[in-house]
């Protein structure tokens, strides 16, 4: 658990997540918004894949 709540990449997705609820909350509603909401759940997507890579590489390297 430890690995998910101090990576980096993991972090910097949570506060783009808050920047998108803001953008949400204050923009307008348009296709932007939506494109928007995808790219943040592929960045999470990614950020939780990483992790998960290294933690695997780093049971094989033991």
């Amino acid at each position: 658990m430890r690995k998910f709540i101090f990576n980096t990449s993991l972090i910097s997705a949570v506060f783009s997540g808050w920047s998108t609820v803001q953008a949400t909350r204050h923009g307008p509603r348009d296709w932007r918004l939506a494109l928007l909401w995808l790219s943040w759940g592929i960045s999470v997507a990614l950020a939780v894949g990483s992790i998960r890579d290294e933690a695997k590489q780093q049971q094989i390297g033991r």
